[in-house]
């Protein structure tokens, strides 16, 4: 693989499979684009010279030019395609979250480890700057220990909602909690680390679909350490809200650009004798990169032979917290992990 321009397969060629098109930046090309609409790959690899195009995704996992594959399709082929392009020695950057449920990313892990292939999931949360930087600032320690994490995650839907693909479980896996959801479990590991406990509801409280349109999470690390996660597709006014609380302080980010609302960081430093903190506020007003940002720091794990943050382990733990979640809703009873 070239260290200045990589060629790139992608599978799927919807909104996020466009949106991971535009993350390339420009050291790399799409060379093969699949999408079992013709038309939505036609049109998306008219925007990218030499680019060709299938029906069949396979012919863009065999395609000779690609050293890449992304995989942006429904949840239920993600593991299929990530799977036939791991047996090929592709690195593969698979969209969250990376199966339907653990038993299938199993394989995928067994497989990328035997042939020793990086992968990583598509968690571009954490490559989002307001984030970045909250990471940075807790490790350096300032806040002090974690006592819990709070996350609210949520958007309004659209007419037609419950008849598209993210509203059948058979396609889906899940409803909410498998869509937005493992992004708030993702980001919750990210800094409070394993979780021992699940707990919490899922309903579907408006949309007529048979998947959840609203879950509510009570997760518990070994010590203690809580995450109170909602997400919601009732949310009306999109919504991200995420806040680390520590002994000394406080990172609540809020909003994620465009109809979420500018991105912004607000540091809350406790003062010895208490009262009103001492608060930094940052505030990101520039167009989303987080997935062009996300792209480059796979390139660079390829490259130097590290194992990537964000990758199929860390999606099978947020798939057993969901499936947890779903046992939950089943049986009544919390679950430990």
């Amino acid at each position: 693989m070239g260290a200045q321009e990589l060629y790139v397969g992608l599978v799927g060629c919807g909104l996020v499979g466009n949106k991971r098109a535009r993350g390339l930046g420009s050291n790399h090309r799409l060379a093969a684009v699949a999408d079992k609409d013709l038309t939505r790959a036609e049109s998306l690899a008219s925007q990218h010279s030499g680019c060709d195009y299938f029906a069949d995704w396979q012919a863009v996992v065999g395609h000779p030019a690609c050293e890449v594959i992304i995989v942006a399709t429904t949840n239920d082929t993600l593991a299929e395609v990530a799977t036939a392009a791991i047996d090929r020695n592709r690195p593969v950057l698979i969209e969250k979250p990376a199966a339907r449920n653990s038993k299938e990313i199993e394989p995928l892990i067994e497989i990328a480890e035997r042939n020793g292939v990086p992968v990583k999931v598509g968690f571009n949360h954490r490559f989002h700057p307001a984030l970045i930087q909250a990471r940075q600032i807790w490790d350096t320690g300032e806040l002090g220990d974690l006592m819990y994490i709070r996350g609210r995650y949520g958007h309004g839907g659209r007419l037609g909602y419950e008849k598209e693909w993210r509203a059948d479980p058979r396609i889906a896996g899940g409803g909410e909690l498998l869509d937005q959801g493992v992004h708030l479990i993702d980001l919750s590991r990210w800094f409070a680390g394993e979780f021992a406990d699940v707990d919490g509801y899922v309903n579907t409280y408006f949309w007529r679909m048979p998947v959840e349109d609203n879950a509510f999470m009570l997760l518990k690390t070994i010590a203690q350490q809580v995450a109170w996660l909602h997400v919601s597709c009732t949310e009306w006014k999109n919504l991200f809200s995420f806040e680390i609380f520590g002994r000394n302080g406080k990172l609540q980010i809020d909003g994620l650009g465009g109809s979420y609302g500018t991105e912004r960081l607000t540091y809350y430093q406790m003062s010895p004798e208490m009262g009103p903190p001492a608060t930094v506020i940052s505030e990101y007003p520039e167009s989303d990169d987080s997935w062009e940002m996300e792209f480059a720091y796979f390139i660079d794990c390829i490259q130097h032979g590290c194992e990537p943050q964000g990758n199929l382990k860390d999606a099978k733990a947020a798939l057993r917290i969901v499936e947890a979640l779903y046992e939950k809703h089943t049986s009544g009873k919390s679950v430990r992990l």
